[in-house]
């Protein structure tokens, strides 16, 4: 998952504000204090272990790693003061700083922070088989064999602890993007003494004294859809850059959406997005008038995905074993898929978020971000486009930049269908195809979404073709069917939302998450990694694997590194096996929060729309014409300080 984080599809749309509010009451407003909403509970705080948003939006807050983002996006010393870069690439060597000391939740110093604590980190991850091994398995020299086994000797593994305050790290091959990972929670410290006296119950939810606390905030309350509520660290080694002194995080289940802007209103929230198609918002929108702003996309990239190995059929409208099995059939079939991801209508579904007037401010067409890195004078984007001309007719002229709709096309669907159906027939399905799509019937705002979804595809393809079925259900059921299913056989669905954002500055931070033999999010397609080798063939996903590796293995020069992904996402994007359709970012909100004061990166879990620690609020609304020069003057100032890091860069390697 910004994990990469791994997000729930549920309540995204307040999540991707990253700045909503939470019960309070005016009296208590103040320029100190940031009032949240959140929407999925974390099934654990053990941020060694977990890759999901639900767990690192609290964590990244209260944990320190060797170095964070600021405001305009620059890795920043945070644990480590400095770090040296070897010529050859492969060993970074960070120095701690001496101030940095680990608290317990009410405050009481345990002990310092020392470069040892960054090894058990490591090994307390291999040995509880973190969801984030994917990240260092194969980058930290000897660590893919000890994890497989191969050797029992942790002391191999490329990460040692050359003194108190020195922790060094061997690569296996060059990574340009390593320091980029080191803000992700499976590369953050942890205590020995401390982790041994907790056992099991380390980073339990709800219990926060089950963890030691190094960052600008510490947790003081925890309970599970109710409230997560955070302190200012006023231990913290770099209190001067915090100026929240308290931080309301509550629960909200998506139903109420005037909630959010009528407590705005009293007073009590920090924050509130406005939804344009809720009952009261053209009221808001007239006394808001001059107030609202919609934010820059980021790197999260929301997407629909088939499960191709469906075993859970708790939720489901089919009725036989044979429309069980010919929806098997229909998502392994290339054109079908195809169809759907053309009978997608991205722009609809938007605007039942945005309103028709926003709804291309959120629209994103493929996994990587057009945007995320430049390949000579070209941005990523353009150069998939350019290679997947050469994958089919069907792309003729696509055009993958954000912020407008480059698939929807039922002129191409009804083609693509045409011989998907053929095919299919051949193979003794009967139609229609029906497509389980679950959904949190709590959740207004997802169930509009998914209700357009539905509507479009059956007008593009039609009723006696294909019918999705949405299944609304509770959110504890939602939530065990789809984000916290642990296994690919639990997944109970044919087509789901998912979401993720990039863990580090590479395009395989996306990519890779489908790789058929480490992929982190292969579970969300029915498959468990170096499994299902027969469904892996008929995706192609093994002649995706074989671009991966083409990519990866090209260390040394970056720009022919990036063609070789483009040409992966352009594969990822001709086999629909996702259906890209939304980022986060871009939703309209009227705000107290200062903006561009918070870290800012598109990477990472130091650097989005749910850290802290840089954020300021003001007493007073933010104008949407304050706004707009206070975007301006950022956009000016963030490329001279990203110019500048660049050449800092050079002084690192030694």
């Amino acid at each position: 998952m910004k994990t990469a984080k791994w997000f729930a599809a549920v309540g995204l749309t307040v999540l991707s504000v990253g700045a909503l509010a939470a019960c309070g009451n005016a009296k208590s407003a103040s320029n100190t204090t940031y009032s949240y909403v959140y929407s999925s509970d974390p099934d654990t705080l053990d941020y060694l272990l977990s890759n999901r948003a639900a767990t690192s939006d609290i964590t990244s807050n209260v944990i320190d790693g060797l170095l964070e983002s600021d405001k305009y996006g620059n890795l920043v010393p945070s644990l480590a003061e400095d770090w040296t870069v070897s010529k050859d690439g492969l060993t970074y060597t960070y120095k701690l700083r001496k101030d940095a000391k680990w608290y317990t939740a009410d405050g009481e110093e345990y002990a310092k922070v020392k470069a040892q604590d960054f090894v058990t980190g490591i090994k307390h991850a291999v040995e509880k088989k973190s969801e984030a091994l994917y990240l260092v398995q194969n980058s930290i020299k000897g660590l893919d064999a000890y994890v497989k086994g191969e050797t029992k000797d942790f002391s191999t593994v490329g990460v040692k602890a050359v003194d108190d305050y020195t922790v060094e790290y061997t690569l296996s091959q060059p990574e340009s993007f390593w320091n980029s990972k080191t803000t992700m929670g499976i590369l953050f410290p942890v205590n020995e003494e401390f982790l041994k006296s907790q056992g099991d119950k380390f980073g339990t939810t709800g219990k926060i004294s089950t963890l030691l606390y190094n960052g600008p905030f510490v947790l003081k309350n925890m309970t599970a859809k109710s409230v997560i509520e955070m302190a200012k660290n006023q231990n913290y080694w770099d209190k001067k850059n915090v100026s929240l002194e308290t931080i309301k995080l509550s629960y909200y289940d998506g139903q109420d959406q005037d909630s959010l802007i009528r407590n705005f209103t009293e007073g009590a929230y920090t924050v509130a997005t406005l939804f344009p198609n809720s009952s009261n918002y053209a009221s808001a929108e007239k006394k808001y008038k001059n107030d609202i702003n919609y934010s820059p996309q980021d790197g999260t990239t929301y997407y629909y995905n088939f499960n191709f190995n469906r075993i859970a059929y708790s939720h489901t409208s089919k009725t036989a074993d044979a429309q069980k099995e010919a929806t098997k059939k229909a998502v392994l079939n290339k054109d079908f898929r195809q169809a759907l991801n053309f009978a997608f209508d991205r722009t609809s579904f938007a605007a039942q978020t945005n309103g028709k007037d926003g709804a291309s401010k959120i629209l994103r067409n493929s996994l990587v971000p057009p945007t995320f890195v430049q390949i000579g004078d070209k941005d990523f984007g353009t150069v998939v486009d350019e290679k997947i001309a050469a994958l089919g007719d069907e792309w003729s002229g696509l055009n993958t930049a954000d912020a407008q709709d480059g698939l929807y096309n039922p002129t191409k669907a009804k083609a693509e269908f045409a011989k998907a159906k053929e095919a299919l027939q051949v193979e003794g399905v009967q139609f229609p195809i029906h497509l389980d799509v679950p959904v949190d019937q709590t959740d207004t705002n997802l169930v509009q979404q998914v209700s357009s979804l539905k509507q479009s595809v059956e007008s593009a393809l039609g009723t006696d073709n294909v019918v999705l079925d949405l299944q609304q259900m509770s959110p504890d059921d939602y939530d065990s069917s789809t984000y916290y299913a642990q296994t690919a056989a639990q997944k109970d669905y044919d087509f789901s939302m998912s979401g993720w954002s990039p863990d580090y500055q590479d395009p395989s931070t996306y990519l890779d998450i489908f790789d058929p033999d480490k992929g982190g999010m292969l579970q969300n397609i029915g498959l468990e990694a170096g499994q299902n080798k027969d469904i892996v063939s008929q995706l192609g996903l093994d002649e995706y694997q074989k671009l991966l590796n083409d990519a990866n293995n090209e260390t040394l020069d970056v720009t022919k590194r990036y063609e070789k992904y483009a040409a992966a996402q352009a594969w990822l994007t001709d086999s629909s096996i996702t259906l890209p359709a939304i980022s986060r970012g871009g939703r309209p909100t009227v705000q107290r929060t200062v903006p561009f004061t918070r870290a800012n990166a598109l990477v990472g879990t130091k650097g989005d729309s749910t850290n802290y620690k840089l954020l300021q609020v003001q007493n007073e609304i933010f104008t949407s014409k304050e706004y707009k020069a206070a975007y301006k003057k950022y956009q000016e100032e963030k490329a001279k300080s990203n110019a500048k890091a660049q050449e800092e860069l050079a002084k690192h390697v030694k």
